[in-house]
Protein backbone atom coordinates (compact mmCIF):
# COMPACT_ATOMS: atom_id res chain seq x y z
CA UNK A 1 0.00 0.00 0.00
CA UNK A 2 2.76 2.46 0.90
CA UNK A 3 4.51 1.80 -2.39
CA UNK A 4 1.25 2.34 -4.28
CA UNK A 5 0.85 5.69 -2.56
CA UNK A 6 4.36 6.59 -3.57
CA UNK A 7 3.64 5.72 -7.19
CA UNK A 8 0.67 8.07 -7.17
CA UNK A 9 2.51 10.84 -5.35
CA UNK A 10 5.53 10.83 -7.64
CA UNK A 11 3.37 10.95 -10.75
CA UNK A 12 1.35 14.00 -9.74
CA UNK A 13 1.79 16.70 -12.44
CA UNK A 14 4.31 19.36 -11.47
CA UNK A 15 3.04 22.74 -10.30
CA UNK A 16 4.65 25.87 -11.71
CA UNK A 17 7.46 27.19 -9.58
CA UNK A 18 7.26 24.46 -6.94
CA UNK A 19 9.46 25.44 -3.99
CA UNK A 20 10.22 28.82 -5.56
CA UNK A 21 9.30 31.15 -2.72
CA UNK A 22 9.84 34.02 -5.15
CA UNK A 23 10.94 33.53 -8.75
CA UNK A 24 10.79 36.37 -11.27
CA UNK A 25 11.79 35.17 -14.72
CA UNK A 26 13.90 37.52 -16.84
CA UNK A 27 12.41 38.96 -20.00
CA UNK A 28 14.78 37.11 -22.30
CA UNK A 29 16.00 33.56 -21.69
CA UNK A 30 18.42 32.19 -24.30
CA UNK A 31 18.90 28.59 -25.34
CA UNK A 32 21.54 26.71 -23.34
CA UNK A 33 24.49 25.12 -25.07
CA UNK A 34 28.16 24.42 -24.50
CA UNK A 35 31.05 22.22 -25.47
CA UNK A 36 30.91 18.45 -25.24
CA UNK A 37 33.28 17.21 -22.54
CA UNK A 38 33.97 14.64 -19.92
CA UNK A 39 34.75 10.95 -19.88
CA UNK A 40 32.19 8.94 -21.80
CA UNK A 41 30.91 6.00 -19.77
CA UNK A 42 28.24 3.64 -21.11
CA UNK A 43 26.85 1.30 -18.45
CA UNK A 44 23.33 -0.12 -17.94
CA UNK A 45 20.89 2.18 -16.17
CA UNK A 46 19.62 0.51 -12.98
CA UNK A 47 17.71 3.44 -11.52
CA UNK A 48 17.76 7.20 -11.01
CA UNK A 49 18.64 9.76 -8.37
CA UNK A 50 16.55 12.92 -8.03
CA UNK A 51 19.00 15.42 -6.53
CA UNK A 52 17.54 18.41 -4.66
CA UNK A 53 19.83 21.19 -3.44
CA UNK A 54 19.01 23.36 -0.41
CA UNK A 55 19.28 26.81 -1.97
CA UNK A 56 19.80 28.92 1.20
CA UNK A 57 22.82 26.80 2.05
CA UNK A 58 24.17 27.11 -1.50
CA UNK A 59 23.69 30.87 -1.55
CA UNK A 60 25.43 31.17 1.81
CA UNK A 61 28.63 30.05 0.07
CA UNK A 62 28.08 31.49 -3.42
CA UNK A 63 30.22 34.62 -2.87
CA UNK A 64 28.05 36.75 -5.14
CA UNK A 65 27.81 34.19 -7.93
CA UNK A 66 24.53 32.80 -9.24
CA UNK A 67 22.73 36.14 -9.26
CA UNK A 68 19.44 34.73 -10.48
CA UNK A 69 19.30 32.10 -7.75
CA UNK A 70 20.80 34.13 -4.93
CA UNK A 71 19.86 37.73 -5.72
CA UNK A 72 17.52 40.02 -7.56
CA UNK A 73 14.65 39.42 -5.15
CA UNK A 74 14.39 35.71 -5.95
CA UNK A 75 14.10 33.27 -3.05
CA UNK A 76 14.23 29.51 -3.28
CA UNK A 77 13.97 26.59 -0.89
CA UNK A 78 14.91 23.24 -2.44
CA UNK A 79 15.87 23.49 -6.10
CA UNK A 80 16.39 20.78 -8.69
CA UNK A 81 20.05 19.81 -9.03
CA UNK A 82 19.46 17.00 -11.47
CA UNK A 83 17.96 13.67 -12.47
CA UNK A 84 20.86 11.23 -12.64
CA UNK A 85 20.81 7.75 -14.20
CA UNK A 86 22.49 5.26 -11.86
CA UNK A 87 24.52 2.15 -12.59
CA UNK A 88 25.95 -0.66 -10.46
CA UNK A 89 28.90 -1.01 -8.11
CA UNK A 90 29.48 2.72 -7.78
CA UNK A 91 29.64 3.32 -11.54
CA UNK A 92 27.13 5.46 -13.37
CA UNK A 93 26.64 6.33 -17.04
CA UNK A 94 27.74 9.79 -18.14
CA UNK A 95 28.27 11.81 -21.32
CA UNK A 96 26.63 9.04 -23.31
CA UNK A 97 26.14 11.05 -26.53
CA UNK A 98 26.82 14.45 -28.02
CA UNK A 99 24.37 16.75 -26.19
CA UNK A 100 21.75 18.75 -28.00
CA UNK A 101 21.13 22.45 -27.45
CA UNK A 102 18.44 23.01 -24.82
CA UNK A 103 15.79 25.18 -26.52
CA UNK A 104 15.02 28.54 -24.93
CA UNK A 105 11.40 27.57 -24.05
CA UNK A 106 12.68 24.50 -22.16
CA UNK A 107 15.29 26.58 -20.31
CA UNK A 108 12.57 29.06 -19.36
CA UNK A 109 10.13 26.37 -18.19
CA UNK A 110 12.85 24.86 -16.00
CA UNK A 111 14.43 28.03 -14.61
CA UNK A 112 12.27 28.31 -11.47
CA UNK A 113 13.09 24.69 -10.65
CA UNK A 114 16.75 24.64 -11.75
CA UNK A 115 17.72 28.32 -11.60
CA UNK A 116 20.79 28.26 -13.84
CA UNK A 117 20.90 27.78 -17.64
CA UNK A 118 24.53 26.72 -17.31
CA UNK A 119 23.60 24.02 -14.80
CA UNK A 120 20.79 22.87 -17.07
CA UNK A 121 23.30 22.40 -19.86
CA UNK A 122 25.79 20.60 -17.64
CA UNK A 123 23.12 18.28 -16.27
CA UNK A 124 21.81 17.35 -19.68
CA UNK A 125 25.29 16.88 -21.15
CA UNK A 126 26.46 14.60 -18.33
CA UNK A 127 23.27 12.85 -17.26
CA UNK A 128 20.40 13.57 -19.63
CA UNK A 129 22.22 12.12 -22.62
CA UNK A 130 22.23 8.77 -20.79
CA UNK A 131 18.48 8.82 -20.15
CA UNK A 132 17.50 8.20 -23.77
CA UNK A 133 15.41 11.39 -23.68
CA UNK A 134 15.73 14.57 -25.71
CA UNK A 135 16.15 17.77 -23.65
CA UNK A 136 12.44 18.68 -23.60
CA UNK A 137 11.38 15.22 -22.39
CA UNK A 138 14.25 14.92 -19.90
CA UNK A 139 13.52 18.25 -18.21
CA UNK A 140 9.76 17.64 -18.33
CA UNK A 141 10.30 14.39 -16.41
CA UNK A 142 12.68 16.08 -13.97
CA UNK A 143 10.22 18.94 -13.35
CA UNK A 144 7.37 16.46 -12.90
CA UNK A 145 9.23 14.53 -10.23
CA UNK A 146 10.47 17.70 -8.54
CA UNK A 147 7.02 19.25 -8.55
CA UNK A 148 5.49 16.17 -6.94
CA UNK A 149 7.77 16.22 -3.90
CA UNK A 150 6.25 17.58 -0.70
CA UNK A 151 8.51 19.42 1.69
CA UNK A 152 8.86 19.11 5.46
CA UNK A 153 8.70 22.17 7.72
CA UNK A 154 12.27 23.37 7.21
CA UNK A 155 11.91 26.21 9.72
CA UNK A 156 10.88 23.80 12.46
CA UNK A 157 13.61 21.33 11.53
CA UNK A 158 16.25 24.08 11.59
CA UNK A 159 15.33 24.74 15.24
CA UNK A 160 15.20 21.09 16.27
CA UNK A 161 17.89 20.29 18.85
CA UNK A 162 20.01 17.26 18.09
CA UNK A 163 18.82 17.01 14.48
CA UNK A 164 20.53 14.15 12.65
CA UNK A 165 20.56 12.97 9.05
CA UNK A 166 18.36 10.03 10.07
CA UNK A 167 15.79 12.27 11.75
CA UNK A 168 15.74 14.59 8.78
CA UNK A 169 15.23 11.66 6.37
CA UNK A 170 12.32 10.47 8.50
CA UNK A 171 10.75 13.94 8.47
CA UNK A 172 11.18 14.15 4.70
CA UNK A 173 9.58 10.73 4.30
CA UNK A 174 6.62 11.67 6.53
CA UNK A 175 5.93 14.65 4.27
CA UNK A 176 5.71 12.23 1.31
CA UNK A 177 3.43 9.28 2.17
CA UNK A 178 4.79 6.08 0.68
CA UNK A 179 8.36 7.34 0.46
CA UNK A 180 10.48 5.30 2.93
CA UNK A 181 13.35 6.95 4.82
CA UNK A 182 15.67 4.41 3.18
CA UNK A 183 14.98 6.15 -0.17
CA UNK A 184 16.23 9.49 1.19
CA UNK A 185 19.94 10.27 1.18
CA UNK A 186 21.02 13.38 3.09
CA UNK A 187 24.19 15.19 2.00
CA UNK A 188 25.89 17.66 4.34
CA UNK A 189 29.25 19.41 4.40
CA UNK A 190 32.00 18.75 6.88
CA UNK A 191 30.59 21.54 9.02
CA UNK A 192 27.24 19.74 9.20
CA UNK A 193 25.24 22.23 7.13
CA UNK A 194 22.63 20.64 4.85
CA UNK A 195 23.67 20.69 1.20
CA UNK A 196 21.37 18.33 -0.63
CA UNK A 197 18.70 15.65 -0.46
CA UNK A 198 18.81 12.80 -2.96
CA UNK A 199 15.81 10.55 -3.61
CA UNK A 200 16.64 7.08 -4.91
CA UNK A 201 14.33 5.81 -7.65
CA UNK A 202 14.08 2.69 -9.78
CA UNK A 203 13.87 2.63 -13.58
CA UNK A 204 10.13 3.42 -13.36
CA UNK A 205 10.93 6.50 -11.26
CA UNK A 206 9.45 4.93 -8.13
CA UNK A 207 11.18 4.87 -4.70
CA UNK A 208 13.85 2.30 -3.98
CA UNK A 209 16.37 1.95 -1.17
CA UNK A 210 19.54 3.95 -1.59
CA UNK A 211 22.82 2.08 -1.81
CA UNK A 212 25.09 2.47 1.18
CA UNK A 213 22.62 1.88 3.98
CA UNK A 214 20.29 4.07 6.00
CA UNK A 215 20.86 7.73 6.92
CA UNK A 216 23.08 7.90 9.97
CA UNK A 217 23.58 9.81 13.19
CA UNK A 218 25.53 12.67 11.62
CA UNK A 219 24.49 15.96 13.24
CA UNK A 220 22.76 18.24 10.79
CA UNK A 221 22.30 22.00 10.66
CA UNK A 222 20.00 23.89 8.28
CA UNK A 223 20.89 27.38 7.10
CA UNK A 224 17.75 29.41 6.41
CA UNK A 225 19.30 32.74 5.48
CA UNK A 226 18.51 36.11 7.00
Amino acid sequence: MKLALALAALLVPATAGAQALSCALPRDVPAATGQDGGERRIVPVTGYTLALSWSPGFCRQSNGRSRFQCGGGNRFGFVLHGLWPDGRDGRWPQYCAAPQTIPAPVVRQTLCAMPSPRLQWQQYAKHGTCSGMAPAAYFARARQLYGAVRWPDMAALSRQPGLTAARFASAFARANPGLPPASVRVIAGRDGWLDEVRLCLDTRFQPRSCAGGKPGSQRLRIWRGV
